[in-house]
């Protein structure tokens, strides 16, 4: 998002309870002159306001939270206040578990057939602070909704336990001397305490679902080792700049994004791409901001500092998934925009069919009482955000970010997966393929030969013969004498011989005949291989004395990735720039079939789009997955992008989701976390509907009473939040 055209701001609110909550803040923000667009996320408890430009905007935004009834709050607060003890907030449910307590125990005496009740006075002294003291959250929430026009779960929850309340302060003034009559405080009391204990419950499990951003946030150490003129000195990191020096000390965490000066070390980058083995760093290698240093005191210099480091926009792609709403809340906001006041006619329609029927007006209070407590759409509002958190955070500590809400919900739809060759499903650097030796030549004598003489060349295919000499343990010696011919190859000498690498049109030029080697060389050339050739000036002239074939490998795990994506019953293309050819000689080494319509070669960089768009055809959901910038309208066009993240930023920012690792085992991956992140907000949402729809109608009909009821309404949200957190156990 281009913040100078439309900005936005992430504003925390304090206060929210229910979906009904959420919809009366949105509307509240949108009716603020210049807001666009406004996002309320229940389980963050957090809003994201795009505006245009304006004066004072951000006053105006939080006076409106305010004029709702609810507490403007920093971004960050839910972040911090996650970090408080396990149990913080529950002082209040503790004094309402003390004062109802000896209000429950005659109940459980008349279970057991004693058959005893605390006097009037002593009930209405311990019912009274739980109804007023710690209820008055919902009486200040729910006269807030009144003046709004609207109703919200505190609405429904003081209007029922002030109706219990009050009908047995009647019900104790009219009774006649030495009469004790059947009085509601414990239901009201108790009513109130479990609501209380179930939003503590339901905090607590917030605060895991935030984990996965507290954990992140946890990587930025406070403190720089920063190189000066008069040595080291400790700054803190806000305060780096571009072009410093700092040291990093065993065990440390790297403060920002830079490049390795000094020294050689491991580094455990696992926290941030989920790779759990340690990466070799040598000087020149970059360095991510939240990596931990291995065993080496090493020298880096900084390149990237505060919101431009990978560590940040990390953080900020987990936060912009977990605040926005997946397409599914859009029926859960329409639904709950009515479920309150429906449910106080329900109520009402309740209290007076029971009085029609002949009960008593204390009797059908009571009913009305229960609709009222067990319909509060607390589970409603928390249903999907809860999951989304937990889905993106889970996803985010293996190594997939996923930017945005609608590519976690569609993730699981997708039955057409494309990508690109190229870095993508190959290793995209050359590597020596094969090495042909004329007749009667030694193989790893030539190779040694020719690594010697490419020693020193930065070129590709240069840096892929050493890298194959290496390999096979061959000793490298440094060459006599090396000249680069422009365009063609190199010559140089080795001890008393001399010789030539390069290009098939450069040997052609000079005269060098390929001979027995030439059909070898077309076929090399006919499978997408690039081929140079090696020949020795002799005395009888230039002889070749063999063939090297340069090509891309497959990357480790791609086909039996490409394997699993088929067993989940996907279709996979390849789409490839290279000559048929070679990009079908490539699809197979990958496990892909060629005649199955699975590679699309020859295509122009800005064609993929055209082609993903050609894949949508019939209905089908395509995911793209790429990592170059020419794949960014492609990743854009699909259904779903999925950006390699050793790729380009700007594939990265077209693409709904990230695969921090670039492994072609993380696509698989990707979609089943969205499989089960949606399977799971299905079930909240089925279970949220299921305890209203079969709660209201047994309230109704006097099969519930308030506390029962009340049980039933706090269960609802702590069973939602619960079957959430099960995502948290998922690995990909």
């Amino acid at each position: 998002m281009n913040t100078t055209t439309t900005p936005s701001l992430d504003l925390g609110i304090g206060g929210m309870t229910c979906a009904s909550c959420v919809t009366r803040v949105e509307k509240a923000l949108r009716k603020v002159p210049g807001v666009q667009d406004a996002s309320v996320n229940l389980a963050t408890e957090s809003a994201r306001i795009v505006y245009a430009h304006g004066e004072q905007m951000e006053a105006r935004l939080r006076r409106a939270v305010r004029d709702a009834g609810y507490e403007p709050r920093a971004a960050d607060a839910a972040i911090d206040a996650a970090a408080t003890s396990p149990w913080a907030g529950f002082g209040p449910v503790a004094w309402g578990l003390l004062l109802s307590l000896p209000l429950v125990v005659p109940m459980v005496g008349d279970l057991l057939g004693l058959h005893w009740m605390l006097p009037a006075w002593l009930q209405f002294l311990l019912a009274t602070p739980v109804q007023f003291w710690l209820g008055a959250r919902f009486y200040k929430a729910g006269w807030h909704a009144l003046k709004a026009g609207s109703g919200n779960m505190d609405l429904l929850v003081a209007i029922g336990t002030t109706a219990g309340w009050a009908l047995s302060v009647w019900l104790w003034l009219v009774a006649e001397e030495g009469d004790m009559p059947h009085l509601y405080f414990e239901a009201s009391a108790v009513v109130v305490t479990l609501v209380l204990l179930g939003k503590w419950l339901e905090a607590r499990a917030k605060r895991q679902t935030t984990a996965a951003i507290r954990a992140l946030h946890a990587l930025r150490p406070e403190l720089a080792h920063v190189m000066g003129p008069d040595g080291e000195m400790d700054v803190p990191v806000g305060e780096l700049l571009v072009g410093d020096r700092v040291v990093v000390r065993p065990g440390e965490r790297f403060p920002v994004d830079g490049r390795l000066l000094e020294g050689h070390t491991q580094v455990d980058e696992s926290m941030l791409t989920g790779e759990p083995l340690p990466v070799s760093k040598d000087a020149g290698s970059k360095l991510t901001g939240g990596a931990i240093n291995g065993e080496g005191r090493v020298l880096m210099l900084v390149e990237a500092v505060g919101s431009e480091t990978v560590l940040a926009q990390i953080i900020r792609l987990v936060e912009d998934a977990q605040a926005a709403k997946a397409p599914i809340q859009r029926l859960v906001d329409r639904v709950s925009a009515v479920f309150v006041p429906v449910v106080m006619g329900v109520a009402l329609v309740t209290l007076l069919g029971w009085l029609w029927a002949g009960a008593s007006f204390e009797s059908a209070l009571i009913h009305a009482v229960a609709v009222l407590v067990i319909a509060c759409p607390c589970a409603l509002g928390l249903a999907t955000p809860a999951a989304i958190m937990a889905g993106t955070g889970v996803a985010a500590r293996h190594g997939i970010l996923i930017k945005d809400a609608q590519a976690l919900e569609l993730a699981h739809r997708v039955d057409t997966v494309a990508f690109d060759k190229t870095g993508t499903l190959t290793v995209g650097q050359p590597l020596l393929t094969a090495l042909v030796a004329a007749e009667g030549q030694d193989e790893a004598g030539l190779l040694r030969t020719a690594a010697s003489l490419q020693s020193g060349s930065e070129h590709p295919l240069a840096r892929a013969v050493v890298a194959a000499a290496r390999g096979r343990g061959l000793a490298i010696a440094a060459p006599d004498g090396l000249r680069a011919v422009p365009g063609r190859g190199s010559e140089g000498e080795l001890g008393a011989r001399s010789w030539l690498i390069g290009s098939l049109r450069w040997m052609d030029e000079l005269g060098v005949a390929l001979g027995p080697l030439a059909a070898r060389a077309a076929e090399l050339q006919a499978e997408g291989a690039t081929v140079s050739a090696m020949a020795e000036r002799t005395s009888d002239g230039l002889t070749l004395r063999a063939l090297m074939a340069f090509g891309d490998a497959p990357k480790p795990g791609a086909r039996e990735a490409l394997a699993a994506l088929r067993a989940r019953g996907i279709k996979t293309v390849m789409i490839s720039g290279d000559n048929r050819g070679a990009a079908e000689a490539m699809a197979r080494r990958l496990g892909l079939r060629p005649e199955a319509g699975e590679v699309m070669a020859e295509v122009l960089p800005g064609d993929k789009a055209a082609l993903v768009a050609q894949l949508k055809q019939g209905g089908h959901v395509v995911s793209m997955v790429g990592d170059g910038v020419n794949d960014a309208p492609a990743l854009a066009a699909a259904d779903v992008g999925l950006a390699m993240g050793n790729g380009t930023d700007v594939a990265m920012h077209a693409a709904g989701i990230t695969l921090m690792r670039g492994e072609v085992g993380l696509v698989a991956a990707a979609l089943d976390i969205s499989d089960r992140t949606v399977a799971k907000i299905r079930q909240n949402l089925f279970w949220a509907f299921f305890y209203n729809v079969a709660g209201i109608p047994l309230a109704a009909l006097g099969y519930l009473n308030p506390v029962l009821a009340g049980a039933a309404m706090a269960l609802s949200s702590v069973s939602v939040m619960s079957n959430a957190l099960l995502l948290r156990r998922w690995k990909a």
